[in-house]
């Protein structure tokens, strides 16, 4: 490469008499200047110019150069591709993942961005609620230059329609995982979709407007995808229940997630409780038209390791009691009680004497006594996670039987309690694994106890806010992914898709809602409470998406 002198000249005597050496060097380097800009003025090609300045990628094989850039962040990828031809070529045949702005005028664009990005195999296509988004035409091209995806997210494509999926799943046969969220095609997409798509594993449905036509819309069966279907979640639907022949027919089901859905869904449960061959291992049940009879039959899934239930106000102890009899494998379990007191210490004191392997537990919305948590901290050896949210019943006995009983607890959050700095002051000796305690709106703790204790346990995390005072309602609301924010700070591993053509596109989450639809949801979907539950709470198991 060559090289040049950077002398700044100051206009003083020192800088008028140079030795000859430096003005040697000086003639150099403005002579392989000349020479430089020669050769980018001239018709010299790129191996030319890589002759001039030393590349050290040169005899580096393409596919060394591609995990090079696998390794990089999406901004830093994007600079790379602006070096030189070879690294515009292999950056974007390296890149699997592509995110779209997915407006109208992208139509003639396709040809030439898939020309470029011809190994993408998750795409995701978003539009905002103010643009035209792209259409069945668009769609279709992309799945004929696209045919090896396997995972598509669709946001805010209003103008797909069922034709434009149908001809999507024929040509994108490998899918195994399909999103999409506030778009407009019906059950015959959806259908077409789970038809041609034999190894689809996850689908996520989102606000699909295509199936709100009251009871009319068809039902959406398993089709080819019966058998490879393994989860299903459905968020905001006016008619989820068209779904139901899905759920039921999927045999390997293991996941299932019904957030904020109109209907009675007890029926539903009823008959995947009575098939003995289930596989369900998950379940998350938000804001749900669901009562004990449904909780009941949720009792009959012989393999449950997770539950949710957040904000079921139907549900009492009885259906807690006949879930922690049946299902012996439970290892999580989250119960937002909405502060209606039909969840208490029968409930929570029969789980404490049936659930031996329980290693997460969130408690929100409940007024647990001593009794209950005496019993958990007992009989719960195995619990590591602990988030106590919203409760006027927990105070300084509750919190340090909880020192004093819980051995293998290594995260513990406290949020709107009625405790005190003695309650928090008893974790000094307390609980000898735990490595992390937060507490947060509880206004009789002052900020003095966080450097007390932090002064006594120099490995432990303490995340104290004394600032908040409890003054809006605590919220157990899980969000899009499932999991609850805020008690208690999760790790989460979260992949920023490259946008093309926009890199700020904003949410659809109110495309097309009527009147009707935003006063139900104010009451089952209301996000405009203060959330306060637990997201990202890693544990040692690797399960990011739903640990604490």
């Amino acid at each position: 490469m060559g090289q040049y002198s950077s002398t700044h000249c100051g206009g003083g005597p020192k800088h008028q008499h140079r030795s000859p050496l430096l003005n040697h060097h000086r003639s150099i380097s403005d002579q392989s200047q000349l020479d430089f800009f020669s050769l980018v003025n001239s018709d010299e090609d790129e191996a030319t110019i890589a002759s001039f300045f030393q590349d050290y990628t040169y005899n580096l094989p393409d596919e060394c150069l591609a995990l090079i850039f696998q390794c990089l962040s999406s901004g830093d990828r994007k600079k790379c591709s602006l070096v030189c031809r070879r690294w515009l070529l292999i950056e974007g045949q390296s890149r699997h993942r592509l995110a779209l702005n997915a407006k109208a005028e992208i139509l003639p664009l396709i040809p030439t961005i898939f020309s470029r990005f011809d190994s993408v195999t998750k795409l995701a296509l978003r539009c905002d609620r103010k643009s035209v988004s792209l259409n069945d035409e668009a769609l279709t091209l992309i799945s004929l230059r696209c045919s090896n995806l396997i995972r598509l997210k669709l946001r805010g494509c209003r103008d797909v329609t069922d034709v434009g999926m149908s001809a999507f799943a024929k040509n994108c046969k490998s899918l195994k995982k399909f999103s999409c969220g506030s778009c407009m095609f019906g059950a015959k997409g959806m259908n077409a979709l789970l038809d041609y798509c034999s190894t689809l594993e996850e689908l996520s449905v989102k606000r699909l407007r295509g199936i709100n036509d009251g009871f009319a819309a068809d039902p959406i069966g398993p089709g080819a995808a019966a058998s490879s279907l393994k989860s299903i979640c459905l968020k905001e639907l006016y008619n989820g229940q068209c779904f139901a022949p899905l759920i039921i027919g999927s045999k390997n089901l293991k996941t299932l997630k019904l957030l904020r859905c109109l209907g009675d869904w007890d029926k539903l449960f009823g008959t995947i409780g009575s098939n003995r061959e289930n596989h369900v291992v998950e379940i998350h049940l938000e804001r749900l038209q669901v009562s004990d009879i449904g909780v009941t039959a949720i009792s009959n899934c012989p393999k449950l390791e997770i539950l949710h239930l957040v904000k079921t106000p139907e549900c009492t102890d009885a259906g807690v009691v006949a879930v922690a009899r049946k299902c012996k494998l439970l290892r999580k379990l989250h119960i937002d009680g909405w502060r209606t007191n039909r969840i208490g210490d029968e409930g929570l004191v029969a789980i404490a004497e049936n659930s031996s392997n329980l290693k997460e537990l969130v408690l929100i919305g409940l007024n647990p006594t001593s009794i209950s948590l005496l019993a958990i901290a007992s009989n719960c050896q195995k619990l590591e996670r602990l988030a106590l949210c919203g409760s006027d019943s927990i105070g300084d006995p509750e919190v340090s039987c909880i020192a004093t009983k819980c051995m293998a607890l290594k995260k513990l959050c406290i949020k709107g309690c009625e405790v005190t700095d003695e309650g928090i002051e008893s974790f000094a000796l307390g609980c000898p694994n735990l490595v992390k305690i937060k507490v947060k709106k509880c206004k009789h703790v002052t900020g003095d106890v966080a450097c007390w204790l932090r002064a006594r346990r120099q490995t432990l995390s303490v995340n104290l806010d004394v600032g908040e005072i409890d003054i809006e309602p605590v919220d157990g609301s899980a969000s899009d992914g499932g999991a609850l924010e805020e008690a208690v700070e999760f790790q989460h591993t979260a992949t920023t898709l490259p946008i093309i053509g926009a890199t700020d596109i904003p949410s659809t989450s109110n495309v097309g809602r009527s009147s009707a639809s935003r006063s139900w949801f104010g009451l089952f979907g209301g996000r405009s409470l203060v959330p306060c539950t637990v997201r990202r709470w890693s544990n040692g198991n690797g399960d990011s998406s739903e640990s604490l």
